[in-house]
């Protein structure tokens, strides 16, 4: 096994309220039908518990699921890193954030997610892996603002 993992980054300014777009973000049934690849969402407190649909990779086909800490800064700030149930290894997890900043026009909405997973595959397939997922990641990131901007009536 090694541990494959891919960063993105984006920034958009949203013609919609800062609340309004709160309110998705930190919403766990709405999010798996704004997102791509997110089957659901299973959430006790600040703990989320993410499952994701079949993901092929190289030949290797992942379905991960795994536990985030989330930590909500009302309005402002959503933080979020991979916690694990004790005893219990994920082969799979996530860090990030959410940023909301009132903007001309709209909201300011930035992202930073950095997506890691354990394949049965060689280190040395880290550049071909590293690709598939930047690109997975772009698709649902972009695939993720149009059903944003169309959940919140924006365009």
């Amino acid at each position: 096994m090694a541990r494959f993992s891919s960063t993105t980054d984006s920034v958009a300014v949203v013609a919609a309220d800062r609340g309004d777009i709160w309110s998705a973000l930190t919403d766990p049934q709405l999010l798996p039908r704004l997102t791509p690849l997110l089957q659901r969402i299973d959430a006790e407190g600040d703990l989320w518990r993410w499952h994701l649909l079949r993901i092929p990779v190289l030949g290797v086909v992942v379905s991960p699921s795994f536990t985030e800490r989330m930590v909500f800064s009302p309005k402002e700030r959503i933080d979020y890193h991979h916690e694990p149930p004790h005893g219990a290894p994920e082969q799979a997890g996530a860090d990030g954030w959410y940023q909301l900043e009132d903007a001309e026009g709209g909201t300011r909405l930035a992202i930073s997610l950095t997506l890691h997973v354990d394949l049965p595959l060689p280190g040395a397939a880290r550049p071909a892996v590293g690709r598939v997922m930047q690109a997975t990641m772009k698709r649902t990131g972009d695939r993720f603002a149009a059903n944003l901007e169309r959940h919140l009536g924006v365009r």
